[in-house]
């Protein structure tokens, strides 16, 4: 009996399972999780400011540079990094087919037999050079239709509450060279976002250029655009060259 008795001390001592589960479930739940890193106080960008409270640093290209408060809200700052994406890449577009125009568009304009777009001072049309009246309607209509297009897709996308939308992301990639791996889309999505802000500074830059100057952007800085053995010759007959 005192046998028995031991073996039956000992299986009470022995944890019933559900209490064994219940312990393991008390055990998981003081797992602590992961503390978010605290977002600085000052603007990265202009040290001497607060950080707009919006901008945490989740999009790409974000320093906190907000100096006049436009992004009072996250929407707010969606919206204006959609519209921050969309004339990023048009000023991209524009930043290489301006001087481009310049380049090839008399020569164009004579294999086609027509008359050339670009002034006397082989200026692009814009609205501080002027000129505008001698591109067809049908460019501008053809123009705006295929904006429109792109502009509803882009609303429709944003609105579409998939997670994987980010502004701008029209999951256009004919080609296949958005990486797949995070950090290759984190440089991807920031290396084009400083490009777009660099064309857009550039594109204005032209513009007042060439309104001030009343040279085209590739005659005042040939050297970018024509043989270098070329553009000396020009100078040396124009007396830069001696």
């Amino acid at each position: 009996k005192p046998a028995h008795g031991n073996v039956a001390l000992r299986m009470s001592e022995v944890p019933e399972p559900s209490v064994v589960e219940e312990a393991m479930a008390a055990e998981e739940a003081v797992v602590e999780e992961p503390v978010a890193a605290a977002l600085p106080m000052m603007s990265q960008s202009l040290p001497f400011m607060e950080r707009p409270a919006a901008l945490t640093g989740a999009l790409a290209g974000d320093v906190g540079f907000d100096p006049l408060g436009f992004a009072k809200s996250e929407e707010d700052l969606m919206n204006f990094r959609e519209a921050e994406v969309k004339h990023a890449r048009l000023a991209m577009l524009a930043a290489a087919g301006w001087p481009l125009s310049e380049v090839f568009d008399k020569k164009i304009a004579s294999a086609l037999n027509l008359a050339p777009v670009l002034d006397a001072n082989d200026r692009v049309p814009s609205l501080l050079n002027g000129g505008l009246g001698k591109i067809s309607p049908l460019y501008w209509v053809g123009c705006l239709g295929l904006a429109a297009t792109i502009d509803v897709y882009g609303i429709s996308r944003s609105k579409s509450n998939d997670p994987e939308y980010f502004p701008g992301n029209f999951g256009f990639d004919p080609l296949g060279a958005y990486p797949k791996g995070e950090s290759g889309k984190e440089w991807m999505q920031l290396a084009e976002i400083k490009n777009g802000r660099l064309a857009m500074i550039a594109v204005t830059a032209f513009a007042v250029q060439e309104a001030v100057s009343s040279v085209g952007v590739v005659d005042e800085t040939p050297f970018f655009f024509f043989p270098l053995m070329q553009t000396l010759h020009q100078y040396a007959n124009s007396g830069y060259i001696s």
